[in-house]
């Protein structure tokens, strides 16, 4: 069995507990507006087995320490769920853990139920809170994220929910309120985490011959930011 991956992070801290090891797969479903990595919605990166990308994963477990580990990023991994499988298969045998970062657009195949029960968390992208902006701006569906947390919730796996909030398409309270809607509705959620919208990957849209369909759009102001983030903390405490 081969995967393509597309890069790999050392000791990131910011994708799961503790200091992770980040991989992240090629391919993904979804073409959302505002993607910093279109590198990876299609094409062949690095090519791996489980046993090789065990072997790569291994030599970082000294400084994983309790809570660190692995990340599954992308792209989408679930695309990749009966590899990551495998490699779990090897990673259980040493203890490591690892976490799934996932848009959860994708339909819960077998493999894909077991890729999520394995995780230690599960970090699911909630893009926007209704069915008609999933499929305008990202070509995704909200129904396909609900059923993965319902799954999730019913097997009371921990999960964090994040939102990338862009300039114009989501960035006022009244949508901080419809997504804590949805938020509040799952004992399994430990944590909704607003990030910015940033202009970093630009160039990449550019090198690609893609056309950025938000190339006029400024980065997210960081104070607006931290205000959303606190009235979104605000609302939770109130469920």
């Amino acid at each position: 069995m081969i995967a393509n991956i597309h890069s790999f992070e050392s000791l990131a801290t910011l994708d799961g507990k503790g200091l992770r090891y980040g991989i992240f797969f090629m391919n993904c479903p979804l073409r959302c507006l505002y993607c910093h990595n279109p590198d990876t919605w299609s094409g062949e990166g690095q090519k791996f087995t489980p046993e090789q990308l065990f072997e790569k994963i291994k030599r970082y477990k000294t400084y994983f320490g309790k809570d660190g580990g692995v990340t599954f990023s992308g792209g989408e991994p679930l695309l990749h769920a009966e590899f990551i499988n495998q490699v779990f298969l090897l990673l259980n045998n040493e203890n490591i853990n690892y976490t799934i970062d996932t848009s959860a657009n994708v339909d819960l195949t077998d493999e894909v139920k077991r890729t999520l029960l394995n995780a230690d968390l599960n970090i699911v992208d909630l893009k926007f809170y209704t069915e008609n902006d999933y499929k305008k701006y990202t070509n995704g569906s909200l129904k396909k994220v609900i059923n993965v947390l319902d799954f999730l919730d019913e097997n009371k796996k921990k999960v964090w929910i994040r939102t990338v909030i862009v300039p114009s398409l989501n960035d006022k309270k009244s949508d901080i309120i419809n997504y804590v809607d949805i938020v509040k509705n799952y004992k399994c959620i430990e944590k909704f985490e607003l990030l910015g919208f940033h202009t970093m990957g630009f160039f990449k849209y550019e090198n690609l011959g893609i056309k950025n369909k938000l190339s006029d759009i400024n980065a997210l102001d960081k104070d607006l930011l931290n205000d959303l983030q606190k009235f979104a903390n605000e609302l939770i405490k109130n469920f």
